[in-house]
């Protein structure tokens, strides 16, 4: 009895006379039956194959003459440019034996994404071409690919190849291809795509529905260039992993085949195309523009002398004046699957920056004549939240209208297009916070940039800096200081032992940079040298000691240094205020350009360009770390396009000014360790934990009320937990991961290609057990994940006030070297001089556009926990694993809000305190200081 799926097709008396490949089963001339055409291989073996399992051969159509078939050959080739292959057969006695093959109806449903633009949006001639390919139903060319050889032959087996069509049935965009598999073509491992249309195609899943074990699924996710861009077929393995070593052995040639493709082997040097998915090295030389102004020249990062990540290659020219720089161009090139530019949803954040970037700050610009007017009051400040900015130039309606309706705003009474802020959060729970020093502080430990804060080990407080260069190297703050200002509470050398002095200490960072920074004639700022040494209280909380600013010896000048107490008297209170605003514009800008530019942003990058170089898609450590590198390139290079480009946001706006980006490779150089970038050993590196088996989490923290370390230190044993169980799974032995050839690549080129200026550093991690993959991959996620969304998603509410957070201090300390005249203006109005060293207006209003959109979680936004990949369903113990997980994640969000309900944790309940809930998992749409993506996504 046959299933009414399988077809059975019998040859009689026919010798084959030429090779090729599988070929449709004719119809019978008479009886419109299906037949088998004779095949003969390459390996000289005939075989009996199904009509409609293939189209590359010819069909051959049979007239019955009783026990004689004669053919009548026809030519059919996939295009014209292939040569048309023929299959010649000729009767022969009718007691030749006979071949029997039975095979399966499969139907292939492709799913495509629609684009912004429609289906396949173009215009002129290529769209006319892609309507009449749709129309003669030769849309994709797919083909089939067994996961075993043949194995009498040892050789893989032929593909089945079929057209698929665009189906006129479905509501949605789909794609249908009907195949016939024989039995003994085995299990599909991967299926071959050609696209046949001039333009490229979002490809979401591929179903296969029609065999006994049920419906296989393929989630390619990925743009499919034409085959008129790139005659090269892409490649799409099913959803089981597969360590190397397993691979099954129809697959192993495509698996290299693919990996070489995303290395460009063989590619030649030149600018990369849109299409391309080629994944390259280079060093950060394309954030200068010396051919538009040679002021705008900047030094290359990832040298000897400035080391720094690498990212990705775009292989554009050099620039005409300075032969190691790279040309700059309207669009930076990222791996085709990175760059989501043209989907619905997908991109809303990266949308939404570009048009902030090309649209609403040049705006601005354009408003606003004088670029470094001052606010003249608080009230003008104010303004920018309840009258907004008016700006003519720009248009409110269609896309930037939609995507940033918190900013834009058309006023119907006015007939207005306005920019106008949302009151941060911070600001309306207390509209004063930001003047008192127990905010100050408390945000050292919940605040925008929690991993600065140290445990004071040494006393005295003492520069490492060459003191012929930069002056006497022990600090302003002594120990008579901070006695008295702790009230005797305790003697120093007892608070250093029992852990009570902290500090925040960007001294010997900054130093070398304050005289290079004052002398920047095209902008108002200035620099110091600045540490800041807080007290916890026996209520758990942080008191500010003191606030030491210092500059180098300079432009003959000595060496100034001053240590600012918390005052009582009226000159002293205002010189602690300006103090505060000079020390916070430090950490401000030591918060973007260290804890989430480079540790996050640029360190990442290198992990995403070696997990596709060297780690096959079906490799199961590449599942595991896919979701979490998703849009994190394309926001990168937006970054390097315009926020961290030369005159970009970042270096008009924050106080190092065009030292900006160059001040952050000095700290990768100094600072950064791979070693120390999960939470417990960052917290350890810090002083702020010590291992203890008996705590939670095995830390035990030095201050038990640290917000971000005790919902960090949750979320990481999730994390760490899921990864655990995955890699065990998968590596049960020790000697698969040292044997894996594609993880041992993936980590050398990690340790010696994208972080290559630290490639002889001794604290890298060796990759020789599931342990060490399993602290590495925890690493790497935590960083993606938690620490990203605690130092981004918190930047609006915490920096949306200028005097909350000021990004910059335009002028020195009115007691830096005091003209009679400066010092005669500040007592009789220090509130001018407080808004002398506040942004300007222009500032201001760029910064809290871009604060804004870089806080807001997108409508697509994916985070940790929700989504179940298709690999992690296929396995069932995977399956659990991640459920567990998700479950873990949904508990944290009921610890978070128990503990913002806990009057007994004064860092993070309070009146006017906004509750910590950076780590929250979850989140709805918009900017809500709360949610963790899976990914970098903005």
């Amino acid at each position: 009895m046959l299933n009414p799926s399988q077809t059975i097709c019998h040859t009689n008396m026919l010798k084959p006379q030429a090779n090729h490949h599988h070929t449709k089963c004719p119809q019978s001339l008479l009886t419109g039956q299906h037949k088998v055409v004779v095949v003969a291989a390459g390996d000289g073996i005939t075989r009996g194959v199904d009509s409609r399992s293939a189209i590359s051969a010819p069909t051959v159509r049979f007239l019955s003459l009783k026990n004689h078939r004669l053919p009548i050959k026809r030519n059919l080739g996939f295009h014209a440019t292939r040569p048309s292959h023929q299959i010649m057969a000729i009767a022969t006695d009718k007691s030749s034996p006979t071949t029997t093959t039975t095979s399966t109806k499969v139907k292939a449903i492709i799913t495509v994404q629609v684009t912004m633009g429609g289906l396949l949006s173009s215009i002129g001639i290529t769209k006319g071409l892609d309507d009449l390919t749709d129309l003669l139903g030769k849309s994709i060319l797919l083909e089939l690919v067994a996961a075993d050889v043949d194995h009498k032959t040892g050789l893989a087996k032929d593909t089945i190849k079929h057209y698929a069509h665009r189906s006129t049935k479905l509501k949605e965009t789909k794609y249908e291809a009907d195949f016939e598999v024989p039995t003994d073509f085995g299990e599909i491992g991967a299926i071959l795509i050609e696209n046949e249309h001039h333009k490229e195609m979002y490809i979401e899943s591929i179903d296969l529905q029609g065999f006994p074990n049920g419906t296989i699924t393929i989630n390619p996710n990925s743009w499919v260039h034409s085959k008129f861009d790139n005659p090269e077929k892409r490649i799409f393995f099913t959803n089981k992993s597969y360590l190397p070593s397993q691979t099954p052995s129809g697959l192993k040639d495509l698996r290299e085949k693919d990996l070489a493709s995303l290395r460009g082997d063989g590619v030649p040097d030149g600018p990369r195309k849109k299409h391309d998915r080629i994944y390259d090295y280079d060093v950060y030389n394309d954030l200068g523009d010396p051919d538009k102004k040679p002021e705008l020249a900047r030094p290359v990062l990832g040298t000897k002398d400035l080391p720094y990540p690498r990212r990705c290659k775009t292989g554009r020219p050099r620039t005409k004046s300075d032969p190691l720089s790279e040309s700059r161009s309207s669009g930076v090139y990222v791996p085709r699957d990175e760059a989501f530019s043209e989907l619905k949803n997908v991109t809303f954040s990266a949308k939404t920056v570009y048009s902030l970037m090309h649209a609403v700050l040049p705006s601005i610009r354009t408003n606003m004549l004088d670029k470094e007017l001052p606010f003249p009051h608080f009230k003008s400040i104010d303004s920018l939240f309840n009258k907004g900015l008016h700006l003519p130039q720009l248009k409110t309606k269609g896309f930037i209208g939609k995507a940033m309706p918190r900013l834009l705003k058309f006023v119907e009474d006015t007939q207005r297009n306005v920019l106008l802020f949302e009151t941060p959060a911070s600001l309306n729970r207390d509209k004063f916070s930001w003047l008192k020093d127990s905010e100050f502080c408390r945000q050292a430990l919940a605040g925008l940039n929690p991993c600065g804060i140290q445990l004071v080990k040494e006393w005295p407080l003492k520069s490492t800096l060459d003191p012929e260069v930069y002056g006497p190297p022990e600090s302003a703050i002594t120990k008579e200081m901070v006695e008295q200002v702790i009230g005797g509470i305790i003697p120093l050398e007892q608070a250093i032992e029992q852990k009570k002095l902290f500090i925040i200490d960007y001294h010997d960072l900054l130093m070398p940079y304050v005289n290079k920074v004052r002398e920047i004639k095209d902008m108002r700022t200035t620099l110091y040298g600045s540490r800041l040494l807080m007290f916890l209280t026996p209520s758990g909380t942080l008191r500010p000691i003191a606030i030491e600013l210092v500059r180098p010896p300079g432009n003959g000048k000595p060496q100034w240094k001053q240590a600012f107490t918390p005052a009582w008297d009226s000159t002293g209170a205002w010189l602690w205020k300006l103090a505060k605003m000079h020390f916070l514009a430090h950490d401000t800008g030591i918060h973007q350009l260290v804890s989430h530019w480079l540790r996050t942003h640029a360190c990442t990058e290198p992990y995403i360009i070696a997990t596709n170089r060297q780690l096959s898609a079906m490799h199961p450590i590449y599942r595991l770390l896919h979701p979490h590198f998703r849009y994190t390139m394309e926001i990168n290079a937006l970054a390097r396009e315009s926020l961290i480009n030369s005159a970009g946001i970042i270096e008009t706006c924050f106080s190092p000014g065009k030292y900006s980006i160059e001040l952050s490779s000095v700290a990768y150089g100094l600072l950064w360790r791979f070693d120390q970038q999960g939470l417990p050993a960052d917290l350890i590196s810090r002083g702020l934990a010590e291992e203890d088996p008996y705590s939670p989490h095995g830390l035990k923290l030095a201050i038990e009320d640290y917000p971000y370390a005790n919902d960090g230190l949750v979320l990481w044993d999730a994390i760490k937990g899921w990864v655990t169980n995955y890699v065990t799974y998968y590596y049960p032995d020790p000697n698969l991961v040292t044997s894996d050839n594609e993880l041992q690549s993936w980590w050398t080129e990690i340790r010696t290609v994208g972080h290559a200026d630290k490639k002889d550093e001794p604290w890298w991690p060796i990759l020789e057990t599931p342990q060490d993959l399993i602290k590495i991959l925890t690493t790497m996620i935590w960083v993606t994940s938690g620490h990203h969304a605690a130092v981004n998603f918190g930047q609006y509410d915490y920096g949306g006030y200028v005097p909350g957070r000021s990004t910059i201090a335009r002028v020195t300390m009115p007691c830096e070297d005091p003209t009679d005249e400066r010092w005669e203006r500040f007592k009789d109005n220090p509130e001018l001089e407080l808004m002398a060293t506040f942004p300007s207006q222009l500032q201001a209003s760029q910064i809290m556009s871009v604060l804004d959109v870089l806080s807001t979680h997108s409508p697509d936004e994916e985070y940790m926990g929700q989504k179940m990949e298709p690999s992690f369903e296929l396995e069932p113990k995977i399956k659990t694993a991640y459920e567990v997980f998700a479950g873990r994640l949904k508990e944290l969000e009921d610890i978070i809000d128990a503990r913002n309900a806990d009057p007994n944790l004064k860092n993070r309940h309070g009146v006017g305190i906004p509750p910590y809930q950076l780590l929250k998992p979850f989140s709805k749409p918009g900017v809500t200081g709360m949610g963790v993506p899976n990914s970098i996504s903005i």
